[in-house]
């Protein structure tokens, strides 16, 4: 059995092939960016930094005793030092001359849509380092995939959950073409493309068993998910272009010029190549999951988003509570209640506003922190003091009609809920 190196072994498709190719019996050089995690449970393995690793001699030491590299490095948006350029096209270029220069196989993960009418920068960068394959090495063959779903991918997380919600936003008509593979098939494709030579020298696109339009596809994943039929917002082109702006810039959210320009050139491509490579048909988005998976499938698609419904009414329960102390609500009547706690004289006020303050702190850290652990922590904390203290100096408050104190143990278990999801 051929030793293979797999670059990006961590990632989403490097680490669905690590799996494959290992219980075909393979041995398996995982390439990482630092020490490799215990998923990859023991792999031999080589550090790597696609952000600086160009120099073609580097990579050579690193391939003594390798048969195949398989490439599966790849980014679908810039983040300081993680650029197109290094990540796609400088470092892959050296590592394929070594390659050349020591007579290894390659095989390049690239994507659907990395070719003459290419204008992405994510699909140019792609294409450049693919041309400089081909003009490098006899023994290499390209792969093209279209859109890969599978747990743990990203576009699935996404895909997922724009297609849970109760009303879906579509970019202008909907009709964009996709034509995504379960991340399976891709996997046995690549498998069979280690093992077989007769593909050296082709690019091989990888693709679902026909295209569909983007409402089409969100409408079957909701089917997928048992949530039924969807209902569709189309939201006009400018404002979609005005969003992608803005998403470039603030470098987050569903959507930037990048993908926006990808998405709207479609992605599709005949399906004959995958079905060789299969000896079937691919699968279709109905079969991109198990009867007994979509339980789980449904409820992660909703959590995406309704934890950001929970996060952001917690904030608002916060916010409203510490501006409202602030002067809203009658300050004598805050007073007075103080009074009632044994808190009077010069303490008051600085009890007031201080409370007022670390309300409005809550509220904030809860919309724009990025580690929320110790704030959950410290919010419970606050919340269990006021409930005791109210409990003991003005247990009428328990009977009140509008249920100020009852209402906490909701607020307690929303925060219990983001607390154990963020843990993980």
């Amino acid at each position: 059995m051929p030793t293979i190196l797999i670059t990006g072994a961590t990632g989403f498709i490097g680490s669905h092939l690590v799996g494959a190719l290992a219980d075909m019996g393979h041995k398996i050089v995982c390439g990482v960016t630092s020490t490799p995690p215990e998923s990859l449970g023991g792999f031999a393995y080589i550090t790597n930094d696609y952000t600086r690793d160009f120099d073609v001699d580097v990579w050579k030491t690193r391939l003594a005793g390798v048969d195949v590299v398989i490439n599966a490095v790849g980014i679908l948006r810039e983040h300081g030092r993680q650029t197109f350029d290094a990540l796609h096209d400088r470092a892959p270029r050296a590592l394929f001359a070594a390659c050349a220069a020591e007579d290894v196989k390659v095989v390049q993960i690239s994507a659907l849509g990395a070719d003459e009418k290419a204008r992405s920068r994510y699909h140019l960068s792609k294409k450049a380092a693919d041309d400089a394959l081909f003009a490098l090495s006899n023994r290499s063959v390209i792969v093209q995939p279209s859109l890969v779903y599978g747990a743990g991918g990203a576009s699935a997380r996404i895909f997922n959950l724009i297609a849970s919600l109760p009303v879906i936003p579509l970019p202008g008509s909907g009709d964009q073409q996709i034509q995504p593979i379960h991340i399976d098939d891709l996997t046995e494709a690549v498998v069979a493309l280690v093992q077989a030579d007769r593909y050296i020298g082709q690019r091989i696109p990888l693709v679902g068993p026909r295209p569909l339009s983007l409402e089409r596809y969100l409408s079957e994943l909701r089917l997928l998910m048992g949530l039924g039929p969807g209902t569709f917002l189309r939201i006009p082109a400018s404002f979609v272009d005005t969003a992608a702006q803005v998403g470039t810039w603030l470098g987050k959210g569903l959507l930037d010029v990048e993908t926006w320009q990808m998405l709207k050139r479609g992605n599709t491509a005949d399906p004959g190549p995958t079905r060789a490579l299969l000896g079937r048909d691919p699968r279709p988005v109905s079969e991109f999951t198990s009867h007994w998976g979509v339980e789980g499938l449904r409820m992660s698609a909703l959590m995406s988003w309704l934890q950001l419904v929970l996060r952001f009414a917690l904030a608002a329960v916060w916010l409203v509570a510490g501006v409202v102390s602030m002067g809203v609500y009658p300050v004598e009547e805050s007073y007075a209640l103080l009074a009632a706690v044994g808190i009077t004289g010069g303490l008051a006020p600085v009890a007031l506003y201080g409370a007022a303050a670390m309300d409005i702190a809550f509220g904030l850290g809860t919309l724009f922190l990025r580690h929320r652990k110790f704030l959950w922590i410290a919010q419970v904390s606050l919340i269990g003091l006021y409930t005791v203290t109210i409990t003991f100096f003005l247990p009428e408050f328990w009977l009140h009609p509008f249920g100020p104190l009852i209402k906490n143990l909701p607020i307690l278990a929303v925060i219990l809920l983001l607390y154990e999801l963020e843990k993980r």
